[in-house]
């Protein structure tokens, strides 16, 4: 047996709608409001957003908008509401969810059949409360031209441009030829060099009656004179005869070993010092040694503050005689001969020669059977020592008893005494 159902045809279309597009899947299953639902409920949203704006918008209320040819919430083409519209289950776009920012929609086409089309349109876009629409120029912005440059004016070349670079004077330096002041005054004993730069310095010479500059050069037939504050500032200057011990240099410290200068003190000057010079902490300052003693040897050494004494004790041309007391023992010895052969003590007086150089004569004698007194005129390092060892002499001791017309006496090793105003070295 078979059924039959009859299917109801659709109900014609109202006067003025088109026709319905048929609804598929799960949307069938929607009612869809009617045109005029549609429009009703939109315009009622609207007239609640243009009654009531936002919390916080001081825009004025917008006036309720005119609907365009076409009525709002409907498909172009088509006489049913647009899936966008106002609707239980629909989703709404921001841009037609009202409010503030709300963009207007713009016609696309035709609405229905009784509606004509218009042309599309362009919306502009909206504008901030308060400023005016901008404004450009299509033209560029002209630039004002340029001012010309202030001429500089032209420094003349002679001046200096500024301080920094401006040249310094400098003194003009003597060129007239001739020996060196200060050297005329040391080969004349007036001063060491030393010294007589000091006292060119400090105004003290004069040359044939002007003052003297430092660096001046001088003829052979210049006058010098001397102010008498120098004679007087030199004469305030001291020289120390000191008894050297073993185990002292003469200089400077070296290998541990301490200077002789360190035994200048007020507890070591000899008690038996005929100088009435006081004691000063200024006479320990400044002794330069004029003449070397080895670090094994002892006896008379001289420190001086004076230029004039260190240069005539130990300058190349120096005549002061030096004399020394020396152990020896003959290395050489036999049974034949016990004793320094007479030919070698006549080598040791004159014929020797240190470091590719000729000595000086020299007085070497016997003392005693196993010293021997030597007397020179010039100071070598080790000069003795190396004398000896040339004739095969082997020096046990050395002890320096005078120098000059200057002799060691009785002075103990340690100690020291002044150089007294009637001794002179030569």
């Amino acid at each position: 047996m078979v059924t039959l159902k009859l299917k109801k045809s659709p109900a014609p279309p109202e006067p003025g709608m088109g026709q319905r597009a048929p609804v598929r899947g799960h949307a069938a299953a929607r009612k869809r409001p009617t045109l005029a639902e549609a429009q009703a409920a939109r315009q009622e949203a609207a007239a609640r957003r243009d009654a009531a704006p936002p919390e916080g918008d001081e825009r004025p209320a917008r006036p309720p908008r005119e609907s365009l040819d076409r009525p709002r919430g409907t498909a172009p083409g088509r006489g049913g509401p647009r899936r966008d519209a106002d609707g239980p289950g629909e989703r709404r776009r921001p841009d037609h969810a009202g409010g503030p920012g709300e963009r207007p929609s713009r016609p696309t086409g035709p609405t229905g059949p009784s509606q004509p089309s218009r042309p599309r349109q362009e919306a502009a876009p909206p504008e901030r409360e308060g400023r005016p629409p901008a404004y450009r120029d299509p033209r560029p912005p002209s630039r004002p031209a340029p001012r010309p440059a202030a001429p500089v004016p032209a420094q003349p070349q002679s001046q200096p441009q500024s301080r920094a670079q401006a040249p310094t004077a400098t003194p003009a330096r003597p060129t007239a030829e001739g020996e060196r002041l200060s050297k005329r005054m040391t080969a004349l004993g007036l001063a060491s060099r030393r010294e007589a730069d000091e006292w060119i310095e400090a105004g003290w010479v004069r040359v044939d009656g002007k003052l003297a500059v430092l660096g001046q050069r001088v003829g052979p037939d210049v006058q010098i004179s001397i102010d008498p504050a120098a004679h007087r500032e030199q004469a305030q200057r001291v020289t120390i005869l000191l008894h050297k011990p073993i185990g002292y240099v003469s200089g400077q410290a070296e290998d541990g070993y301490e200077p002789a200068a360190v035994l200048v003190r007020r507890e070591t000057r000899w008690a038996e010092d005929r100088e009435p010079r006081p004691w000063h902490p200024g006479h320990g300052r400044g002794l330069a040694p004029a003449g070397r003693l080895d670090i094994d040897s002892t006896g008379l050494l001289v420190l001086t503050q004076d230029g004039r004494i260190a240069k005539q004790l130990i300058g190349d041309d120096s005549q002061v005689e030096k004399e020394y007391l020396v152990r020896v023992r003959y290395g050489r010895a036999t049974e034949e001969q016990p004793r320094l052969p007479d030919a070698d003590l006549a080598l040791l007086q004159h014929g020797l020669s240190l470091d590719g150089v000729q000595l000086r004569p020299a007085k070497v004698s016997w003392a005693n059977e196993d010293q021997l007194r030597f007397v020179l005129r010039e100071g070598r390092k080790r000069q003795i020592r190396r004398m000896c060892e040339a004739v095969g002499l082997e020096v046990l001791g050395l002890k320096r008893v005078r120098i000059g017309s200057v002799v060691l006496g009785h002075l103990p090793p340690g100690q020291w005494r002044y150089l007294r105003r009637d001794e002179f070295f030569a």
